[in-house]
């Protein structure tokens, strides 16, 4: 086989599993805008347990659901909102309906993305990527989900904090502008939550040696920093510290279990003890 043959081959293969991907996230964001959860209460032995059945309704489905939710969560009451564009409402369900996609749908992303590399990998790659497969998916979710349930609350409540303070009246805030904001703010959490990970495998894999980590936390400080500013849209200063101390705090994790690893890997093994009588 020649090397146009093995590049088709590839190239076919990223094909494939890109419309696995792809169907799956598609089916998702297409539930999300089009269907909506109708809560229900189900008796189980005396008790009434909440649950939902989907019903079809492209208009109030479940991306506004979230929307709705995410208003009442985040925003202090004197905050109004308002649609400024025409099709805000539209690009705003979809924004939320393709995040959700992402995060429901990232375990069939992870096994896709693993299935292609792991024939090209070595054993001990491949024993990585097995490794850190779950941690980071979880990891991802655990990020995101933090960042809208409580970072991304606190953030807001704590700005808004600042106006009532001064005495200004109630906030408008755009729709688009809000929803933006809250969905890579949180997105930003769990890219963060990502680090240890990363710093993990990279010592995993010999690329970079745990000593360094230890070496440059300065640097990874003034990065944390500068991350913190790109991915927060106002000037303030406190949304970058938000995002910026728990970068830190997980920068500091991840050379603590590559330096734990790369410890044990060195530490020549135990020899076998010796029982009392065997042998004479």
């Amino acid at each position: 086989m020649g090397d146009l043959d093995r590049i088709l081959t590839v190239l076919q293969e990223v094909r494939r599993r890109a419309v696995r991907i792809g169907v799956v996230l598609a089916g998702i964001f297409g539930f999300l805008l089009f269907f909506e959860l109708v809560p229900v209460s189900v008796p189980v032995a005396g008790v009434s347990v909440p649950l939902a059945y989907p019903f079809p309704s492209p208009f109030y489905n479940v991306t506004a659901q979230l929307f709705r939710a995410m208003r009442a969560w985040m925003l202090p009451p004197n905050v109004q909102l308002i649609n400024v564009g025409v099709g805000d409402s539209i690009l705003v369900q979809m924004e939320i309906g393709l995040l959700v996609a992402l995060i429901l749908g990232m375990p069939w992303v992870v096994h896709e993305v693993g299935a292609f590399l792991v024939p090209a990998l070595r054993r001990n790659e491949r024993v990585l990527l097995r490794q850190i497969g779950i941690p980071a998916t979880v990891l991802f979710a655990i990020g995101t989900a933090g960042g809208l349930l409580f970072l991304t609350p606190f953030t807001f409540r704590l700005l808004f904090f600042y106006v009532g303070a001064m005495g200004l009246a109630p906030y408008t805030l755009g729709v688009q502008d809000f929803v933006t904001f809250a969905l890579l703010y949180s997105i930003a959490f769990g890219i963060v939550f990502e680090l240890p990970v990363f710093i993990y495998a990279l010592t995993r894999l010999g690329v970079v040696k745990a000593a360094v980590w230890r070496k440059h936390w300065r640097a990874a400080v003034l990065g944390a920093l500068v991350f913190g500013m790109i991915v927060t849209p106002d000037n303030s200063g406190i949304t970058m510290l938000i995002i910026a101390a728990p970068m830190i705090g997980l920068y500091f994790g991840g050379a603590f279990f590559a330096t734990r690893w790369e410890s044990h890997r060195a530490s020549p093994p135990t020899p076998p003890r010796l029982v009392a009588g065997a042998g004479g």
